[in-house]
C-alpha cells in the first residue's frame, strides 16, 4: 500500500514523494500523487510510560494493555516501555509477567519490555514515588526483579551504597541503567557512567539541582556525549528555556519521554501512580502534597513543543523515535528508509497524528 504523502522524513532527511509499505517493511520511496498532503515519519518510541488513557500498567491485564496501545497509537507511539514506579516488592513480578505475556499484536504499538523506575532511589528525591518502597540497591534483587521478565531499563540514584555493583550487574546483563531520583554530586555521576549507566531519566526533575559549582548530574549527563539525556518537555516539568537549552547541549542523544499515567487522555479526577493516589487539575498531575506526579503528556505534543521551542521537525522527531529506540537496543526501530521496518507517523502541516502504522498494519486513522 501507499500512504499518499508529499513528503516523508527519511534517515533524518526530508525527502519529496510518497512511501510505499511491502507487508512489514518500507518499499520504496517515489513520487506522490497529485495533491498529496502529510510527512511520514518514523514512529515514535516512549521509553517512560507509567500508564495511559484510563489504564495504569503496574495493574494492566492484556485488555488493558489493548486499549492503551491503541490510544497510544493516536499519538503516534509505536513502541513503548511499560514503566513500574516503586511499589512492594510483591506487585512487580505479576507486573512484569503480564508484559512477558503480551505477543507482538498485529497493528498495535509494540511492548518492548519494562522499565523499572525504582525502587533504588534516593529517598531525598522520591519525587512522586512511596519513600515507603524505596530499598537500598542489592545487586541479587536487581537480578530477581531483571530476571522475573523482559526488563529493559532500571532508573536508580548512583551514589546509594551498591548502586555501582548494580549498574554493572544491569550492563552486563544488557538492561539499561539510567540515573535519577539522585542527590548524586558529580564524582558520583561520573562513577556511574564510567561504569555502564547510559542515561539519566527526565533530567532537571527529581535529582539534586544544578549549581554553579556543584553541578551534579544534570550537569554531568548534559556535558559527556556518551549520555543519553531524557525530558518531560510538557511546559510543566521544564521551562521551556530549560527544555530548549539541554536539546540544545546534547542535540543527538537528547531523548523525549512522557511519563504519562493513567489520567492521560482523560479529564480532572482522582487517579493512581502505583500505589499512589494523584489529583489531575488544570492540566498537572500532583499529590495532596502538591508533588507533580508523572504527567499526562503525549509523544506528539512533546514534538511539537520542541518544534516550537525552535528545534527542526528533523531533530525533534529524532528525540522521539531514534534515540530513545537506539537507547534500548532496537535500532532497527525509530527511523525510516527502504526497506526498514514499516512503523510510521503521519503528521498533517500542523503535526498533528492523521495515520499510524506499526509492522505495515494501520493502527489508528483519523476519521
Amino acid at each position: 500500500m501507499r500512504l499518499g504523502v508529499r513528503a516523508a522524513l527519511a534517515d533524518g532527511a526530508l525527502v519529496e514523494g510518497d512511501v510505499e509499505i511491502q507487508g512489514e517493511r518500507i518499499g520504496r520511496l517515489a513520487a506522490g500523487p497529485p495533491g498529496a498532503a502529510g510527512i511520514a515519519v518514523p514512529g515514535f518510541v516512549d521509553l517512560q510510560v507509567n500508564g495511559f488513557a484510563g489504564v495504569d500498567f503496574l495493574a494492566a491485564d492484556a485488555e488493558g494493555y489493548r486499549r492503551a496501545g491503541d490510544a497510544l497509537a493516536a499519538t503516534g507511539v509505536t513502541a513503548f516501555l511499560p514503566t513500574f514506579v516503586s511499589s512492594p516488592l510483591e506487585a512487580y513480578g505479576p507486573a512484569i509477567a503480564a508484559v512477558a505475556g503480551l505477543a507482538d499484536r498485529v497493528g498495535r504499538p509494540r511492548a518492548l519490555g519494562v522499565h523499572l523506575e525504582g525502587p533504588f532511589l534516593s529517598p531525598r528525591w522520591a519525587g512522586a514515588h512511596d519513600p515507603a518502597q524505596l530499598r537500598e540497591p542489592e545487586p541479587e534483587l536487581a537480578r530477581r526483579l531483571c530476571g522475573a521478565g523482559p526488563v529493559r531499563m532500571m532508573t536508580l540514584a548512583p551514589e546509594l551504597p551498591g548502586a555501582i555493583e548494580v549498574i554493572e550487574a544491569l550492563t552486563a546483563s544488557g538492561v539499561v541503567a539510567s540515573c535519577g531520583h539522585s542527590h548524586a554530586d558529580a564524582g558520583a555521576a561520573h562513577a556511574a557512567f564510567d561504569r555502564g549507566a547510559r542515561a539519566i531519566t527526565h533530567v532537571h526533575n527529581a535529582h539534586r539541582r544544578w549549581r554553579p559549582r556543584d553541578p551534579g548530574l544534570a550537569g554531568v549527563a548534559l556535558a559527556r556525549p556518551d549520555v543519553v539525556v531524557q525530558a518531560i518537555v510538557d511546559g510543566v516539568h521544564l521551562a521551556p528555556e530549560t527544555a530548549y537549552v539541554a536539546f540544545l547541549a546534547a542535540r543527538g542523544r537528547f531523548c523525549l519521554v512522557t511519563d504519562a499515567m493513567e489520567a492521560t487522555g482523560l479529564g480532572p479526577g482522582e487517579y493512581r501512580l502505583g500505589t499512589s493516589r494523584v489529583r489531575v487539575a488544570d492540566g498537572t498531575a500532583r499529590l495532596e502534597d502538591g508533588t507533580l506526579a508523572a504527567s499526562l503528556l503525549t509523544m506528539d505534543r512533546a514534538v511539537r513543543n520542541l518544534t516550537e521551542m525552535g528545534a527542526s521537525l528533523a531533530d525533534a522527531v529524532d528525540a522521539a523515535a531514534r534515540v530513545p529506540a537506539a537507547l534500548v537496543g532496537r535500532p532497527e526501530l525509530g527511523v525510516l528508509r527502504e526497506g526498514g521496518t514499516a512503523d510510521v507517523a503521519v503528521l498533517d502541516d500542523e503535526l498533528q497524528v492523521a495515520r499510524t502504522i506499526v509492522g505495515g498494519v494501520e493502527a489508528f486513522a483519523r476519521g
